[in-house]
């Protein structure tokens, strides 16, 4: 990645890696990288500068949830990308504004899970659903357990909140694996990730459930575990060449781009873009 960024979001339309926000950069920058050919381009930024957000493709454009902007505000905003104008909208807002949140598509919906709420109320349990056909929001059966800087994954129509922190803090890392099934709007508990983590970033891919980094007060996570929901079991991976924290995790074929992050826990950047072959 060009320019060395942490809390940065991605998600992938047409073969290609959107890396949104995030701390160290222009406000608003989005660096679009390019596998097949290793390289990287800027497009049009986001209208609001963003850090802890989340980055979700659908219907071929990408949506840009939640959030902070100016300074550690929680924001509800929706950003719609069209790749072929080039340009941004906004959409209609969350219900409940958030920054540090999950955000994955299933069925050409958006969920967006946890996150901090404003005004130093405690984490936020919000579970709630967006469909860009009709532009509204819906509310779900909450988050079990309130938490923010999870990752949450989308695979085979359930989504699962995985890791994630309580209070703002790094030091009440948290190992839970949470799965809700949008069909009966239920959530159930598997078995907790092995290493209490935050700050993380998860992806799917060939029936297994990829989760990288994070921080803790000590510092920052190498560490790549799976999870096979057929299973329900935890395997541990080679560990990532960067430790980081605030990175993003896109895939691509059958590989994991595992970019940006910062090195040491807080304030810190990188422009850190590793592949994974499982």
């Amino acid at each position: 990645m060009p320019t060395p960024r942490t809390e940065v979001a991605a998600a992938v339309l047409d073969g290609k890696i959107y890396v949104v926000g995030g701390f160290g950069g222009p406000g608003g920058l989005v660096e679009v990288y390019t596998p097949a050919a290793d390289n990287w381009t800027t497009v049009a930024p986001l209208p609001e500068a963003l850090h802890h957000t989340t980055a979700t493709a659908s219907g071929g454009r990408l949506y840009v949830v939640g959030g902070y902007s100016s300074g550690w505000n929680p924001v509800a905003s929706v950003f719609e990308y069209d790749p072929v104008t080039d340009r941004w909208r906004r959409r209609s807002p969350m219900p409940t504004a958030r920054g540090a949140l999950g955000a994955a598509e299933i069925d050409g919906k958006i969920y967006a899970v946890g996150g901090v709420a404003p005004d130093g109320r405690p984490n936020s349990n919000a579970n709630e659903v967006y469909d860009p056909g009709t532009d509204r929001w819906s509310a779900l059966a909450p988050l079990p357990t309130p938490r923010d800087h999870l990752a949450l994954i989308a695979w085979e129509r359930r989504l699962y909140a995985i890791g994630g922190r309580v209070g703002g803090s790094y030091a009440r890392n948290l190992p839970e694996n949470e799965v809700y099934d949008p069909l009966s709007n239920r959530w159930m508990r598997r078995r907790a990730m092995p290493t209490a983590r935050s700050g993380i970033a998860g992806v799917a891919l060939a029936g297994r459930l990829f989760v990288f980094g994070g921080e803790e007060p000590r510092g920052t996570f190498n560490l790549a575990e799976a999870y096979e929901p057929g299973a329900d079991r935890w395997i541990t991976l080679t560990t990532m060449p960067t430790a980081r924290h605030g990175l993003a995790a896109a895939v691509v074929g059958e590989t994991i781009y595992v970019i940006g992050g910062g090195p040491r826990p807080g304030g810190s950047y990188s422009s850190a873009n590793e592949a994974f072959s499982p």
